[in-house]
C-alpha cells in the first residue's frame, strides 16, 4: 500500500482534505519555530590531551582534558565505546541487558602516551589525542576513528557532533539499513532520517524508510560492523579508498558520521560474517522466526474492495494449482480508512471469510497504521485519551496532541516510547485476531504526516516519553517504527501465547530483527526497482533483519509480462515472498499476465514449496545465529575482491546460488562464482569456481546453482520430508543442517547435521558426528 504522493500532492489542494494538509503543514513549520529556537552562537569541541586513565570491567575510562572516553569489551568480543559518560543503555537497539564484560580484556599504557585494552579478537588503542584504532590480533589496523569534535550551543542544548574515520584502501562498505543503491555503498552521502519517499522510488533516492547507522565494512583486513548507537538525525558520507599503483601511497577509504544531537557511542563486532552477525545478534537480539506457513507465497493488493473479490483471487490460485499462503488486506477494508474497524458492507463477515480461507490453508494479514483518527466517539481515540494521566498520544510543547493529515483525515499518534502507550495498543490487537487475521503488516509508520510535503514526519518538536527519560521527535523518529513493532508483537504474544507472532514493518531501525521483518514499500514498477529490490534485502540482511522482501511487480505501476515474471522468480528465492500493487496499478495475479508467465510462475512457486523444509531450516538458524536467508556472494570469502563487486546474484544460505535476471530481454547471463564446483540445478551444467561463467537463464526459469556436496531438506514427490544431496568432489566432505518443522509455536529446536562423502564409489550420507544412520529418503544429484 502506499502510493500515496498522489494524496500528498498538489492536487489536493483546492479539495477540503487538500486544505486540512495545507493547515497542518503550516500548523506544523509554526510549531518547530516557536518551540525549537535557532541554535545560536556555538562552541567547537575536541578530545584536547589525554590526561590520565582508570582501569573498569573489560577496559575502563580515559580522561582527556576536556572530555572522556568509556571502553568496555564484551564476553564474545564485541566492544563499545562511548564518549562524555555514554553508556551502553538505555538504548532502542539493544534488549533490556548487555552482554558482560570480559574480565581478560585490561586497560594498560600504549606508546607515545596513549592507551590500549586487548581482547582475544580486537586491540582497541587510543591515541593521546583521542583517536581510537581498531586492530586484529596480527596488528592489522582494520579502522581508526579520528579524534572527535562536538558542537555546543553557547546559550545550551544537544550538542552535534561529526567523527570521522579511516579504512583500508580496499575496504566495501555495505549496510546503513535499506539502501536502494546497495548492495555495495559507493561514495555518496546517506541520510540517516527514516522518510517515506512518497508512492515510488528507486536506486537514486535516498533516504527511505528504514535507515540505521549500522555500517558493514569489508577488506582484506577483515571483516567488521561498526554501530553509532544514536537514533537523532545524521547522515554518513562515505568514501571509497584508492590503492597506490606501484610504490604509490594508498589514499584510505573514509566514513564521517553527523549526528545532529544524541550521544556519540559506538559498537564494533569483527571477524568473519558469519561471526559478524552472529555477535551483533547475541548483542541486539535474535530474529523472531515467522510461522511456517509465512515462508510460503503471500499476495496482497491495495483496493481488494470486497468479500467477493478476496474469494475470486483465492479461487484463481487454487483453481490453477497455484500455491498460496496468505492473503493480505490493504486500509480498504477498514471502515473509513480508520484503524482496527472493518467496513461491514463490503466485508459483512470477515471472521467467516477469514475462516473459509484457513480451511484452504491460506491465512489472511492486515495492515495496521498507527495514526487515529481525532474524532470524539472513536473507540481508538477515546480509549487512547483515557491511557495514563496525559493519554496514549504524542504532544507538542504546550501539552497539546500532535495533529496530523492521514487517510482518515485529522489524525493523532500514539507514543509508542511510553511502556503504557504500547501495552494499550498490544491490546487492540484482540480486534484483528478476533476478525480472523493471522499476522499483520506495519505501514506509515516512518511516522507519515500527509502535511509534511515530503518530510512525512510529525513536528521535531512534538513530546515523547522515551521510556521516562523525556525527549523530542528528533530523538523518537527513526525509533517510531520500531517501538510500534514492539508493541504489536508482544499484544499479539500476549494475546496468542501459544502461537508466534507473524508481523512485519515498513519502518524500523536496529534490533527490529526481534519483533518481525519488514519490505521494500512503495518500489517503483521498472527494471531499476527490480534491482533495488535485491539491493535492499541483501542490505538489509546484513544489518541484522533477516526476513524482508519486495513488493513483486512493483507497487505504482503496471509491469510488462517480461518484467513480472523476472520479479516473480527473484521474489520466489527472498523470505518475504508476496505481490502487492497499488490501488490503480492493475492486478498482480500471475494468470493475468498471459500463459507463458503463468507457466513460469507455476514453476518457481512449486519449487518455492518444494525447498519449504529448506527456508525453515534457514530460518530457525537465522534465529541461532544471526546469518541472513540471503547472502552476499563474498559471504564464506570476504577476501575475494571480484565478488565484493557482485550485487546481482546470491547465496540462499549454504546450499545454493541465485543468479536473477535482472535486465530485459536475457537468455543467458554472467555469474561470477565463490571457490568450489557448483551444478545448475535444472540443466545438470557443472561449473568449477571461483571465476566467471555464463549460464542458462530463460525466461521460463531462474538461475539457481547448487554448491557441491551440499545436503539440504526439501519436499519429495509425496510431500514429506527428505534430503537431496548434489554430490561432493572426490576426495572432498560436504554437508548440511536441518531443521524439522516443530510448527508455529514455541517448540524446542533441534538442529540435525549431515555430511556426505564418497565411499567406494557412491555417495554416502551420515548424521555428522553421531555414527547414527540417517532415517530419511535421500536423493543424490549431480553424480
Amino acid at each position: 500500500m502506499d502510493g500515496r504522493d498522489l494524496v500528498r500532492s498538489v492536487k489536493l489542494v483546492g479539495s477540503r482534505q487538500g486544505l486540512r494538509t495545507v493547515r497542518s503543514a503550516w500548523r506544523r513549520a509554526r510549531t518547530d519555530a516557536r518551540a525549537l529556537p535557532a541554535r545560536g552562537p556555538e562552541r567547537a569541541r575536541v578530545p584536547g590531551t589525554v590526561v590520565d586513565a582508570e582501569p573498569g570491567p573489560g577496559g575502563g575510562t580515559v580522561r582527556f582534558a576536556r572530555s572522556e572516553l568509556r571502553i568496555r569489551v564484551a564476553v564474545g568480543g564485541a566492544v563499545f565505546w562511548g564518549w562524555d559518560g555514554a553508556e551502553p543503555l538505555p538504548s532502542y537497539a539493544l534488549p533490556d541487558e548487555v552482554p558482560e564484560a570480559d574480565p581478560r580484556a585490561v586497560l594498560e599504557p600504549d606508546k607515545d602516551g596513549g592507551w590500549q585494552v586487548v581482547s582475544e579478537r580486537l586491540t582497541v588503542a587510543v591515541s593521546r589525542h583521542g583517536a581510537v584504532e581498531l586492530r586484529t590480533p596480527g596488528g592489522v589496523v582494520l579502522r581508526r576513528e579520528l579524534p572527535p569534535r562536538w558542537w555546543e550551543p553557547v546559550a545550551g542544548g544537544p550538542a552535534r557532533w561529526v567523527q570521522r574515520s579511516e579504512l583500508p584502501a580496499d575496504a566495501r562498505f555495505f549496510g546503513l539499513g535499506g539502501r536502494a543503491s546497495g548492495p555495495r555503498l559507493g561514495d555518496g552521502v546517506y541520510t540517516l532520517w527514516n522518510t517515506d519517499p512518497g508512492g515510488r522510488f528507486g536506486p537514486g533516492d535516498d533516504p527511505l524508510y528504514l535507515t540505521m547507522p549500522v555500517q558493514m565494512v569489508v577488506s582484506d583486513a577483515g571483516t567488521h560492523l561498526a554501530f553509532h548507537d544514536n537514533p537523532w538525525a545524521g547522515r554518513v558520507t562515505l568514501r571509497e579508498g584508492e590503492e597506490g599503483a606501484g610504490s604509490g601511497h594508498d589514499r584510505p577509504g573514509a566514513s564521517e558520521v553527523r549526528m545532529e544531537g544524541g550521544p556519540l557511542r559506538c559498537w564494533v563486532v569483527a571477524g568473519t560474517p558469519a561471526r559478524v552477525l552472529q555477535g551483533w545478534t547475541a548483542l541486539t537480539g535474535a530474529p523472531a522466526v515467522p510461522p511456517s506457513w509465512a515462508l510460503g507465497p503471500q499476495h496482497a493488493r491495495w483496493g481488494f474492495g470486497s468479500e467477493r473479490e478476496v474469494r475470486r483471487v483465492a479461487a484463481g490460485y487454487r483453481e490453477r494449482g497455484l500455491p498460496l499462503s496468505g492473503l493480505h488486506l490493504d486500509i480498504d477494508h477498514f471502515d473509513g480508512h480508520r484503524v482496527f474497524t472493518v467496513d461491514r458492507e463490503r466485508f459483512p463477515d470477515l471472521p467467516g471469510l477469514a475462516k473459509e480461507l484457513r480451511e484452504d490453508g491460506v491465512r489472511l494479514v492486515s495492515i495496521v497504521d498507527p495514526a487515529v483518527t481525532a474524532t470524539p466517539g472513536d473507540p481508538v481515540f477515546d480509549s487512547g485519551a483515557a491511557v495514563g494521566a496525559a493519554g496514549a498520544f504524542v504532544r507538542d510543547a504546550r501539552g497539546r496532541a500532535v495533529r496530523g493529515e492521514v487517510w482518515p483525515g485529522e489524525c493523532v499518534y500514539p507514543d509508542f516510547t511510553d511502556p503504557q502507550v504500547r501495552t494499550w495498543w498490544g491490546g487492540w490487537y484482540e480486534e484483528r485476531l478476533a476478525q480472523g487475521f493471522s499476522g499483520v503488516w506495519h505501514d506509515m509508520n516512518e511516522p507519515v504526516s500527509f502535511a509534511a510535503f515530503g518530510g512525512t514526519t510529525l513536528p521535531r518538536s512534538a513530546r515523547h516519553v522515551l521510556e521516562g527519560r523525556g525527549g523530542d521527535h528528533r530523538e523518537a523518529h527513526n525509533v517510531y517504527g520500531l517501538a510500534m513493532a514492539r508493541a504489536g508483537y508482544e499484544g499479539l504474544a500476549r494475546l496468542r501465547p501459544a502461537e508466534r507472532p507473524f508481523l512485519f514493518s515498513r519502518s524500523g531501525w536496529a534490533g527490529m530483527q526481534r519483533y518481525g521483518g519488514t519490505w521494500s514499500g512503495d518500489v517503483a514498477t521498472g527494471w531499476p526497482g527490480l534491482r533495488a529490490s535485491l539491493a535492499l534485502v541483501l542490505g538489509l540482511g546484513l544489518c541484522g533483519v533477516p526476513y524482508s522482501g519486495p513488493d513483486v511487480g512493483g507497487f505504482d505501476g503496471s509491469p510488462s509480462p517480461e518484467l513480472y515474471l523476472r520479479w516473480y522468480q527473484l521474489g520466489a528465492y527472498l523470505p518475504l515472498f508476496r505481490t502487492h500493487a497499488a490501488i490503480d496499478a492493475g492486478r498482480r495475479e500471475p494468470w493475468e499476465f498471459g500463459p507463458l508467465v503463468l507457466e513460469g510462475a507455476r514453476a518457481v512457486l512449486r519449487e518455492r514449496e518444494r525447498l519449504r523444509p529448506y527456508w525453515t531450516t534457514l530460518a530457525r538458524l537465522a534465529w541461532l545465529t544471526g546469518s541472513p536467508y540471503v547472502r552476499p556472494l563474498w559471504w564464506s570469502t570476504p577476501g575475494d575482491r571480484l565478488l565484493r563487486e557482485c550485487g546481482d546474484a546470491f547465496l540462499l544460505g549454504e546450499a545454493l546460488l541465485v543468479a536473477p535476471v535482472l535486465e530485459p530481454g536475457v537468455s543467458r547471463r554472467p555469474v561470477r562464482l565463490p571457490p568450489g564446483r557448483w551444478y545448475d540445478t535444472v540443466s545438470g551444467a557443472v561449473y568449477e569456481g571461483p571465476g566467471r561463467v555464463e549460464v542458462e537463464a530463460p525466461l521460463t526459469r531462474v538461475p539457481v546453482l547448487a554448491r557441491a556436496g551440499a545436503v539440504l531438506p526439501v519436499r519429495g514427490a509425496d510431500g514429506a520430508l527428505e534430503l537431496e544431496v548434489w554430490a561432493p568432489v572426490r576426495g572432498r566432505t560436504g554437508g548440511g543442517s536441518v531443521v524439522r518443522d516443530p510448527g508455529d509455536g514455541w517448540e524446542p529446536v533441534v538442529v540435525e547435521r549431515y555430511a556426505s562423502r564418497w565411499s567406494e564409489g557412491r555417495v554416502v550420507v551420515e548424521r555428522d558426528g553421531e555414527g547414527t544412520a540417517v532415517d530419511l529418503p535421500v536423493r543424490v544429484r549431480g553424480v
